[in-house]
């Protein structure tokens, strides 16, 4: 597995990590019952965690691509779990961010994590995560001893004051571009779950 991917999701897959394959068309509780999503055909979720808050899932295998996604990140909180031997510390969620700085969050994350300047974002646009307000990202990145680039989206929205993100990565030979309409449907219908219920 390419280091850069380690890298991305915060920490390498232990090696007792196990995958469970999701039912196609059938909503599913993600990331801590916190998000309601509806696969298509193919995918699987891993029992590592890149985060308390978040969930990852791959339909080829991590390398090819992977959907992660993070839920009800609190005031404070950090996006990854902070990867071992690192000499920078992470970047800090705040409940009253704005969109450019969600972004921002999201790039100084992985620039630590990946251990590189090399990270590069696109476009960043107005978007909806379910039926909140949030924030579309565009980015591309290509790791050091790594000649593979590859291409990320991710959205976001701040709901009840914590931070909910989706973002997909695959290489931009052919995965990102066969997969990133299907994952921008399902971005727009999954459901945040509902703040009351949160507190229960």
């Amino acid at each position: 597995m390419a280091i850069s991917i380690l890298a991305l999701v915060g920490a390498s897959v232990p090696a007792f990590a196990e995958w469970k394959a999701l039912i196609a068309d059938q909503s599913v509780n993600v990331a801590g019952k916190l998000i309601f999503a509806t696969p298509k055909a193919g995918w699987n979720r891993s029992s590592a965690r890149p985060s308390d808050h978040g969930e990852r899932w791959t339909r080829d295998g991590l390398a090819l691509n992977e959907l992660t996604f993070f839920a009800a990140i609190p005031d404070g909180g950090t996006l990854y779990h902070t990867p071992y031997g690192a000499t920078q510390k992470l970047p800090k969620f705040r409940s009253n961010m704005l969109a450019t700085e969600i972004v921002e969050l999201f790039e100084n994350s992985n620039r630590i994590l990946l251990n590189s300047s090399v990270f590069s974002v696109g476009a960043v646009e107005p978007a909806r995560l379910g039926k909140h307000e949030g924030v579309r990202f565009a980015y591309s990145y290509a790791a050091q001893d790594e000649g593979l680039t590859r291409k990320g989206e991710g959205v976001a929205a701040i709901v009840d004051g914590k931070l909910y993100l989706v973002n997909f990565i695959a290489p931009e030979i052919h995965y990102f571009d066969r997969d990133i309409e299907e994952i921008r449907q399902l971005v727009a219908t999954l459901q945040v779950r509902p703040s009351q219920a949160m507190r229960r």
